[in-house]
């Protein structure tokens, strides 16, 4: 047990606090736990001990109180320690610890030496050293943090100046249709957080916290629309629609931000409109995530048949069934013509045994892949 697998896990999704919660997670209770992470969604802030500033990054305190009940894990022990008390207490039978420390003393990091942030890890006492498994994974300017199992030599964790060490252990999971997406975007919150960062006087500070900010809360977004599906029975992520197009909305918001930050911190002017971007897509989560998927409606397309759909389309075209099922339109591509549509309804009957309703089959409602499952199903 001393290194945990996280194949499974979405990692990029995660933060470096709940990634870890996740290899847990699925751990105890199987592939796919750890998403139910995502299902509540909203816009809490907490004013930073070192500069004001608010951030959507929640104490480590709150974080204990509320994410182990959603993925069926409760806290048995919670303690602060350094690292060298940390391991003298720990022995192999004590199994796997849930830990929080200082990024920058952690050497499997490209923070280390370089960056202060929480950072969670899995650590477990063993024969041959210290095992420290770490699911995080994200790029950084001093190159990518990626999931890894390490073995450590005593010397390399005794340093550290402080350590919340959690005993986690697995408790009832909550059923999944008991476990209903519950996003929260308040509109008020929204536009208070958002004010102090467009009021900040340090545009500098201002916009360089506001891209922690901005992947944080993409990362949230991401996650609880891969739940939101999880919810509604598709077990592929969110489709191509709404949800997939905000998403990537979101993506380009984190994007801005740190070309914003880099400019300014080379002294040139601030880029208008940087939390007027972040401002529309914070309103934009009301319209998307505002109704709760129904888990009794039959979901729109089964990841099945969308294969089945999109490899007769591709193999017809000659483009790749990944862009297709994408969301990239039929007539995108420079080999789509009527001939070939028709070409693609007639194969996929014949691969289906049975006709699509004709009354359906309307040249302009035919353009995606997700037009025919609908029509298909």
């Amino acid at each position: 047990m001393a290194h945990l697998d996280f194949g499974p896990v979405h990692t990029g999704l995660l933060d470096c606090i709940q990634v870890n919660f996740a290899v847990l997670a699925d751990h105890h209770h199987g592939p796919g736990t750890h998403l139910r992470l995502g299902a509540p969604l909203g816009l809490r802030s907490w004013e930073r001990a070192e500069d004001g500033l608010p951030t959507v990054d929640p104490p480590l305190a709150e974080q204990l109180a509320t994410l182990p009940a959603l993925v069926g894990l409760r806290v048995v022990d919670h303690a602060r320690s350094t690292g060298a008390q940390l391991l003298a207490a720990l022995t192999p039978d004590d199994g796997v610890r849930y830990v929080v420390a200082d990024a920058h003393e952690l050497p499997w990091l490209p923070y280390h030496g370089r960056a202060h942030m929480p950072h969670s890890f899995l650590l477990a006492a063993g024969p041959d050293g210290w095992h420290v498994t770490d699911a995080y994974r994200n790029e950084t300017e001093w190159g990518p943090a990626t999931p890894g199992h390490w073995v450590l030599p005593a010397a390399d964790l005794a340093g550290l100046t402080t350590a919340d060490v959690v005993e986690l252990a697995p408790t009832d999971l909550p059923p999944l249709p008991a476990l209903r997406p519950a996003p929260d975007c308040d509109a008020t919150a929204a536009d208070a957080y958002l004010d102090t960062y467009e009021k900040w006087p340090d545009r500098a500070r201002a916009i360089e916290q506001l891209t922690v900010e901005t992947w944080l809360l993409a990362r949230t977004r991401k996650l609880h629309a891969t739940y939101r599906a999880l919810f509604a029975g598709r077990v592929d992520g969110p489709e191509p629609g709404p949800e997939a197009d905000h998403l990537r909305a979101w993506d380009k918001v984190v994007e801005q931000t740190y070309l914003a930050h880099r400019r300014v911190a080379r002294g040139r002017a601030e880029p208008p409109g940087v939390v007027d971007r972040l401002r529309a897509v914070l309103t934009a989560d009301r319209t998307v995530f505002g109704t709760v998927p129904d888990p009794a409606a039959p979901p729109a397309a089964d990841g099945e048949l969308r294969r089945r759909v999109a490899a007769v389309a591709a193999d017809v075209l000659g483009v790749p069934a990944a862009d297709l099922l994408g969301g990239a339109p039929f007539d995108s591509f420079p080999a789509f013509s009527s001939f070939r549509l028709v070409e693609i309804i007639e194969r996929l009957e014949s691969a289906l045994d049975r006709e699509l309703d004709a009354d359906e089959l309307i040249p302009e409602n035919l353009r995606r892949v997700d037009d025919l499952c609908r029509i298909a199903r």
